[in-house]
């Protein structure tokens, strides 16, 4: 298991920056664990968020003591989120990526790409616990009722709000 504190020294840069680096990564990993995000993914964008040049997937697996496969996943789950983008450097045939830093932006395409296609299939899922209902009439069956009314009006609410949020975080 990977660990913020196992950045390899000997590719690191100077003390001061190394501690950024590990408390970068450090808030990153706990933020996208409440995310429900893998650990590496916070790793990587920890790594990139205070990087002023942008890194190739291996020099990033290095710095971190990840596997390139891990990497791998971690940079493309990045880059579906927007959170990452790739970077042209002269002479070098491998792909750079540097952070987006606009977190509005991020948090506006984490609603648009992530949250709402779940509240697209909450409609159906509803529906089928509707249809699961017993035929006979019951307190079971009232006290089911209401629950799934109340999932109804927590998914319209949050079809509301949710695109009106991304539309203001946009801004």
């Amino acid at each position: 298991m990977t660990s913020a504190s196992n950045l390899n020294a000997e590719s690191s840069p100077a003390l001061g920056q190394r501690n950024l680096e590990l408390e970068s990564i450090d808030f990153f990993v706990r933020l996208m664990s409440m995310l429900g995000m893998p650990r590496s993914v916070g790793e990587i964008y920890g790594l990139l968020y205070f990087s002023m040049d942008s890194l190739p997937m291996d020099q990033i697996a290095s710095r971190l003591g990840i596997s390139i496969g891990s990497a791998s996943q971690g940079l493309r789950t990045l880059r579906s989120l927007k959170a990452v983008r790739t970077a042209y450097v002269a002479g070098d045939r491998r792909d750079h990526y540097f952070a987006e830093t606009e977190f509005r932006r991020l948090f506006s395409n984490f609603i648009k790409d992530e949250i709402m296609p779940h509240l697209e299939s909450a409609k159906d899922r509803i529906s089928k616990m509707e249809e699961s209902l017993p035929e006979e009439s019951s307190e079971d069956s009232a006290f089911y009722k209401v629950r799934i009314e109340k999932l109804r009006r927590l998914t319209k609410a949050s079809g509301r709000l949710l695109p009106a949020l991304a539309g203001l975080l946009k801004l």
